[in-house]
């Protein structure tokens, strides 16, 4: 049986004969390396050939602390579902807009951005709100222009996901911009703003998808789902942008246990 297992497992430190003191005792401290090669051979004989570990499974249920959640989507109000042809279109539409993304986004890229355009950096949470949602938005205050000839006040109202800004952000600055309007979604409601610029994240979204990347839209989806039933008004046009997001996540991104049942 030794040599069966010295052939599977050879040794990597073979001791051969030593002179070793008659009085020589493998249980105190060796005093030379033959001593300490000679001591490490006895304990590893000692060692059984299997060892068994005789686990308890109720201090296993006791200590558990992940809980993954495999929640679906809350099911579209009555009257409110999306047709299965209608979330085809939707995806092929998709499809074809992460096409021309990826194909012209060098182009997209070059272009000059207006000197009032200042992205902020990717870890800046604060920054891509304001700059994504608008200080009208991102406040939750009323801004009345003081004269309609001025033109847009983007800080006010946010920067739309221009092909010139979005082709500039690399795929960690996209997951980074998607959590945090994620983050900001979990606690705020809808707007026409927010739901441009997370269209035009997932459009950048690259596959296969990161794993957070992965989290990341199953949670947007269930949010979606959450805002969906709540909404009072029932806005065909609000309802039907959250089932956009809704089936763009399932079944382009093919988390189909998230996906809307057909009307």
């Amino acid at each position: 049986m030794d040599g069966a297992v010295e052939e599977l497992m050879p040794r990597l430190l073979p001791v051969g004969d030593c002179d070793l003191p008659e009085d020589f005792d493998p249980t105190v401290p060796p005093r030379t390396p033959q001593e300490y090669l000679k001591r490490v051979q006895i304990e590893a004989a000692r060692c059984p050939d299997v060892v068994v570990a005789q686990i308890d499974p109720r201090k296993l249920k006791k200590k558990q602390t992940v809980n993954i959640s495999i929640s679906r989507c809350q099911p579209a109000p009555e009257g409110y579902s999306p047709t299965l042809k209608w979330q085809q279109q939707q995806v092929a539409n998709f499809s074809a807009v992460r096409q021309s993304l990826n194909k012209h986004r060098n182009h997209w890229r070059s272009q000059h951005l207006d000197s009032n355009v200042i992205m902020p950096k990717s870890e800046d949470e604060e920054g891509w709100k304001k700059f994504c949602l608008g200080e009208r938005v991102y406040s939750e205050i009323n801004i009345l222009s003081d004269n309609e000839n001025t033109g847009i006040d983007y800080m006010k109202v946010g920067f739309p996901p221009l092909l010139s800004i979005v082709s500039r952000m690399n795929q960690a600055t996209v997951t980074s911009v998607l959590e945090y309007l994620i983050s900001w979604f979990g606690e705020k409601k809808f707007t026409p703003e927010l739901g441009r610029w997370l269209y035009a994240l997932l459009a950048c979204l690259e596959k296969p998808l990161l794993p957070e990347a992965h989290s990341l839209i199953r949670q947007l989806a269930r949010r979606c789902s959450e805002v969906r039933v709540l909404e009072e008004n029932k806005n065909e046009e609000q309802i039907s942008a959250l089932n956009l997001i809704i089936c763009l996540v399932s079944r382009y991104f093919d988390q189909r246990d998230l996906a809307d049942e057909p009307s």
